[in-house]
């Protein structure tokens, strides 16, 4: 973690992300994200910074897929290094699992970004994850398309590796103009009959 509040973790998946999705521009974003940097941990929130915006301007398809596979490398790793926790949630009753994975989703989306606080909540079989702070929707102006993908697909990876098949939609994204970044999760796909 450096003094920024960002984590290796998030930054060693953006940069691993880019090498997969943009492989012909990694040396570029390698100016902000080297892999000395990483292994120094010199990481900041204005080179961090600094490669989200560019990623921005790339485009809202080549911004997603970046965060996407970032997301799942993130809850990847994450999991791995997770040991006894994963199993004590795999015993439990199903309507403790829900929240049990909803609470450990939280804690990786922190692994990333320390100053993001994240709250959740189980109703009715149907998860909520509010998010404030996030590094990748605090922009000064609105933005023409939700910026918190990297959140979405680290939090679907999450509950898949936890037996889950979650459906996990951005509902707000204060890139937007929303007050936070919200998150619904379906745990086992997206109800029949009830729209995307």
């Amino acid at each position: 973690m450096t003094d920024d509040g960002i984590g290796r973790l998030l930054v060693a998946s953006l940069h691993q992300s880019i090498g997969e999705e943009l492989p012909t521009r990694l040396d570029y974003y390698e100016h902000w994200l080297s892999p000395m940097g990483l292994r120094e941990g010199r990481s900041g929130l204005a080179p961090l910074g600094a490669v989200l915006s560019f990623l921005r301007q790339e485009g809202e398809g080549a911004y997603g897929a970046v965060m996407t596979t970032a997301g799942r490398l993130s809850a990847e790793w994450h999991f791995a290094e997770g040991g006894m926790g994963r199993r004590v949630v795999a015993w439990q009753p199903r309507w403790l699992r829900r929240r049990s994975a909803l609470k450990g989703a939280a804690r990786l989306l922190r692994a990333g970004y320390q100053p993001l606080v994240v709250a959740t909540a189980v109703r009715r079989g149907r998860g909520t994850l509010s998010m404030t702070g996030s590094v990748f929707c605090s922009l000064r102006d609105t933005w023409p398309w939700p910026t918190c993908a990297y959140a979405a697909a680290a939090v679907t990876r999450h509950l898949e590796l936890l037996g889950f098949t979650p459906d996990v939609r951005i509902d707000t994204c204060r890139a937007q103009g929303g007050q936070t970044c919200t998150l619904t999760v379906h745990f086992d796909g997206r109800p029949e009959g009830e729209s995307a």
